[in-house]
């Protein structure tokens, strides 16, 4: 099935670097204004089962739990915990902010 949108789209995906994987159960959670208008995991490719967003503009923050990822894959030294990535999205605009991570770094940019 094919999405049509209107507005301001959001997805994401996380993949774990050190295993060159995708990055399978990691809680993510989208905020907006100190409200949580999202709270999903990650499956097995990564991604989210729906967008984030189907419609949005403004100032968005969204938070992955990276730690207990890393720790569950057996990485106890790890020093990050949680990830949060805050952004702006425009009307109409379609904005993928992915997070490639390991327990020690991490990265983000905005895909297609």
């Amino acid at each position: 099935m094919g999405w049509i949108w209107s507005m301001g789209k959001l997805t994401t995906h996380v993949l774990d670097t050190v295993s060159g994987k995708p990055a399978v159960g990691v809680a993510v959670r989208l905020f907006q204004g100190g409200i949580e208008l999202k709270n999903t995991v990650t499956g097995a490719d990564g991604r989210l089962d729906e967008p984030l967003l189907a419609d949005g503009e403004g100032e968005y923050v969204l938070v992955f739990e990276v730690g207990e990822y890393f720790l569950k894959s057996g990485y106890k030294e790890g020093i990050f915990k949680r990830v949060e990535i805050r952004f702006e999205m425009e009307k109409d605009g379609v904005y993928h902010v992915p997070l490639v991570c390991t327990p020690w770094s991490y990265s983000t940019y905005r895909g297609s």
